[in-house]
């Protein structure tokens, strides 16, 4: 995938102000739903408690749970 292409999907995350976070956020919720990564550490990589990230999940309509498989 192109820089370009990238940034155009990122840009359409209203909730972030930089390309970069919502580049990052959207990096962790792929790697977080394919369970690669923890909710621990994709909030900490965001600099998020781990309750504000869920909220975000929440407010996106996405469902995350800890005991899903």
């Amino acid at each position: 995938m192109n820089q370009e292409l990238t940034q155009a999907i990122a840009s359409q995350v209203q909730l972030f102000h930089s390309i970069e976070q919502k580049e990052n956020f959207l990096f962790l919720l792929g790697a977080l739903l394919a369970k690669v990564i923890s909710l621990q550490k994709a909030a900490e990589v965001m600099q998020l408690e781990p309750a504000e990230f869920l909220k975000i999940l929440d407010l996106m309509g996405i469902e995350f749970s800890y005991l899903s498989e």
